[in-house]
């Protein structure tokens, strides 16, 4: 399995080396492409200085574009699997193995890597959305994702096609709900995250309830108009 680990990167100076370093010491097995979202700080100069294998973009165009622009690398590049891997350090490289195993052993389209399978959910707001959003998925699709907003997430190369070709394809999970409603396989493996290493995530709680509210209502009524 020919795989390329995608990492979007927006001004994330403080957290690409760390992020990178153990990336290439952990899972060296694995292909990776930064893919800088025109960043204002010295995260494209520090990838160049290190001879990191990056994706320049010329300006920001957000997650999504940064996104598909891998996805879009991946496909021309004959890339079996890809997988989204932020470059905060939240997601741990360790585990891109047994995501892909499951891949293979299962057959499926999608993994996801989860926070959930086997270890509860606090009750912190976060969390609550998520349930939300869990019952939103399995109200249209009639499957059940215990970890919806996870952003460690496997795709295989029909996926890969898919998010290179369609605009309107996010690393969202409306994206995986409209998948699943049209007959991706997806499944879960437990997998452990960290905080974040550096740097302030952009969502705050405000943006976190709108985040959540506005997927909910992409799940039940915009996936359908696509």
């Amino acid at each position: 399995m020919k795989t390329l680990v995608i990492v979007p990167a927006y001004n994330e100076q403080e957290s690409i080396i760390s992020t990178i370093e153990e990336l290439l010491r952990e899972a060296p097995d694995f292909d990776y492409l930064i893919v800088n979202d025109g960043s204002s700080d010295r995260t494209r100069a520090i990838c160049v200085e290190r001879g990191y294998s990056m994706l320049d973009l010329p300006c920001n165009i957000g997650l999504t574009g940064g996104f598909q622009a891998g996805m879009k690398y991946a496909f021309r590049h004959g890339y079996d699997t890809a997988i989204q891997f932020d470059a905060d350090g939240q997601h741990r490289p360790e585990f891109i193995g047994s995501m892909v195993k499951a891949m293979v052993e299962c057959d499926a389209d999608i993994v996801i890597g989860s926070r959930f399978v086997s270890e509860k959910k606090s009750h912190s707001p976060r969390m609550i959305g998520s349930r939300l959003i869990c019952g939103m998925v399995r109200l249209t699709t009639g499957k059940v994702l215990t970890d919806p907003t996870s952003g460690m997430r496997l795709f295989n190369r029909k996926m890969i096609e898919a998010f290179a070709s369609k605009n309107d394809f996010g690393p969202e999970p409306d994206s995986i709900a409209y998948l699943m409603h049209h007959g991706a396989k997806v499944v879960e493996v437990q997998v452990e995250m960290r905080e974040r290493r550096a740097g302030e995530s952009y969502l705050n709680f405000a943006r976190s309830i709108e985040y959540m509210l506005r997927t909910c209502v992409s799940i039940l009524f915009v996936q359908w108009f696509r």
